[in-house]
This record gives C-alpha cells, structure tokens and sequence, in this order.
C-alpha cells in the first residue's frame, strides 16, 4: 500500500494524547442515553469500550438504535433528538464536553465515520478527488500534496483507474466505487477510530465481499479500531472480534465474536441466531420472533424484551435487569442468568438455543 498520507497533518497536535499501543481503549462510552421529542428513549444507558486495532460490531434489528448510537458519539444528533446522559472518553477528553470548534477538530481527523448511504453523504457538485483532499486542506496540507495524497489513497482502497476516478462526480461511478471514495475520504486523515454504519447497504454480494476484504486488510496495515454497525452477522462473523447486541435502546448481551455465536446468552440473542439461514435445512424453516418492539415513548419498567420472550416471568416485567459479566469477557442482562433463577436457567438452557417455546 501507499504510505504517502501517513505523516500526521499539521495541525493534529490533539490526537497526540490518544492511545497509540494495540490493545488499549481508544474510546470508552458510558450511560449514554438519546431521546426524541423528550419522550421517545431511542437509546438508553448504552456502555462500551472501543480498543485499538478492534472491529466492535453493534449489531440487532433495524430500529434498535445501532445508528443513533453511533451518531451520538460523533455529536451528529440534530433536533428534536438530544443527547440526555452519558460520557465519551477519547484521549482522556470527554467529547459530550467539547464546544462546536473543538469537536470539528476531533470529526474525521480523529474519529471517521462511514455512513449508510454514500451517494447521499457526498456532494454531488463536487468531483470525488475534491471531497477526498478537502479534509486534507483543511489539515493545512498543500492543494497539489493533497491531491496526490487522495491518488495514492485511490489505490489503496482498490479504484479502479484511480486518476480518472479522481475527477469523476458521484453520480458518475458505481455504488461500490461510491463507498470506497468514502473509505478513502476517513483514511486519509489517518483516524485513530473508523466508525461504519451498515457500510455495505445496497452493494450486492460481491462488492460486499470486496468491501468487507478492503476494511480487514486496511485495518490490518493502520491498527485503526473500528466500530461496525450492522444487522448482518455474515459480515459480523467475517470481520468483528467483540460484538454487542442491542434491542429497543439497550445493550442486551456483549462478548467475543465467538462467545455470540456459539454460547448466547440472552433469549434475544438466542432468537436471533435461530432466524439465521443455515447451509443445510435439517432444522426447517426459519424462525421468527412473535410479537413487536416496545413503544419507547411510554415507560418500560422491567426487560424491553419481557413481552415477547419465552420465558419472561414477573419479575422480568417488573424490574430491568443490570448487565452484568457472566463469564469473562462475556456480559448479559437477563434474570434467566441470576442466581435466584437459576432453576430457570437450566431448564431454558444457558448456551446454546432455547428449547421449546413458539420463539
């Protein structure tokens, strides 16, 4: 790959304070919660940590508040959404504190973001290579080093004919084309944290295939950590090391990639892997989840996923469950898991899919 857009830009003194080693938590999120109209919890107490060189993958149903979330860490959420709760660790910094200038500074440069659909996120009066050096100007880099700098990031995220496609417009290349120039717009400024949302909606599968191939290989070279937001587990299972599954607002269950797919904890996650297709069709048709989500603009005492699980009893109605470490690594809220339950648990069955029950 090119290493010409490596060299720090001018004026990113700021990241300097994030961490640089592999492994350590380059952003840490904590309670954040968002509503809409003062009434409607789009997101509730939502808590993680991002690593660096990690894909952490965000994954549940559309509607659950995957995307929302992620726009509330970059400070995106407009009225009549506001941001109601929470902390956002970056550097030793909480950006939910930081005024419009300073948060200028941290978007893109610092913290990118891949948005779901790239013909709607770039300008259409303006040619690709344009939108890619734009933020390298701004970075105080000359025009002519900037414009060599979006060719040599044209050719690392694979374009084909990189300097025609340089003065091409949006409208002007294909969909996959479209979200590699918006891969390359987040990596030239070298982000310490690439956030994608749905980053391959509306590709078919073999631009997917590609995308998803481009993103590990790119996050391979740059150790840049990257937070995935999808309701796809093929790509889920192709690039995330930790996952967090997330139903009406709420982090439910969160682990390794492995711990999700193969001992799930929660009912909701163990629904979910029951509606994956399979290879072979021995298990029959594939399930579905009865019922609906929950109205969030009325309050939820007790689990969101109470009414439509299997197994709710009273108290799951009644009081809303902590998510708390079962096992190393590995966090759920259910009061299947707690102790007094335990009976409950056996016969549910604490890994694996439920049995019995019209799930």
């Amino acid at each position: 790959m090119e290493k010409e857009y490596n060299e720090k830009p001018n004026n990113q003194a700021e990241a300097d304070n994030a961490p640089e080693s592999s492994g350590d938590t380059v952003l840490d999120v904590k309670g954040l919660s968002v509503s809409f109209g003062g009434n409607v919890q789009a997101v509730s107490d939502v808590s993680f940590q991002l690593k660096q060189g990690e894909c952490f993958a965000l994954v549940g149903e559309s509607g659950c508040g995957k995307s929302t979330t992620a726009r509330a860490v970059m400070r995106l959420i407009r009225e009549p959404g506001k941001i109601t709760a929470g902390e956002v660790d970056f550097g030793g910094r909480d950006i939910m504190k930081l005024n419009s200038t300073e948060m200028a500074g941290i978007r893109g440069k610092n913290i990118g973001m891949i948005f779901q659909n790239p013909l709607d996120s770039l300008n259409p009066v303006y040619t690709s290579g344009d939108q890619v050096a734009e933020g390298l100007i701004v970075d105080k880099v000359e025009k002519k080093k900037a414009w060599e700098i979006a060719d040599a990031v044209f050719h690392d995220v694979k374009i084909p004919d990189p300097e025609k496609r340089l003065k091409s417009y949006p409208h002007e290349i294909s969909g996959g084309m479209r979200q590699r120039v918006m891969i390359g717009m987040m990596l030239c400024r070298k982000p310490k944290i690439l956030i994608a949302d749905e980053p391959t909606t509306a590709l078919d599968v073999t631009i997917q295939a590609s995308i998803i191939e481009l993103m590990n290989e790119l996050r391979s070279e740059y150790n840049t950590a990257v937070m995935l937001i999808t309701h796809d587990f093929g790509i889920v299972a192709d690039m995330a090391d930790r996952v967090a599954v997330m139903y009406a607002g709420k982090i439910v269950e969160m682990g390794g990639v492995f711990d999700i797919f193969d001992r799930p904890l929660h009912p909701y996650t163990r629904l979910l892997m029951k509606a994956l297709p399979t290879i072979t069709k021995k298990e029959g048709r594939l399930e579905t989840i009865p019922g609906t989500v929950p109205d969030l603009s009325k309050e939820i005492k007790g689990c969101r996923f109470a009414e439509r699980c299997p197994y709710g009893k009273d108290i799951c109605r009644e009081h809303a469950p902590e998510i708390k470490d079962i096992e190393e690594g590995h966090s759920c809220a259910c009061w299947l898991l707690d102790d007094e339950h335990e009976e409950t648990v056996n016969s549910a069955g604490s890994a694996g899919r439920p049995e019995g029950g019209e799930a």
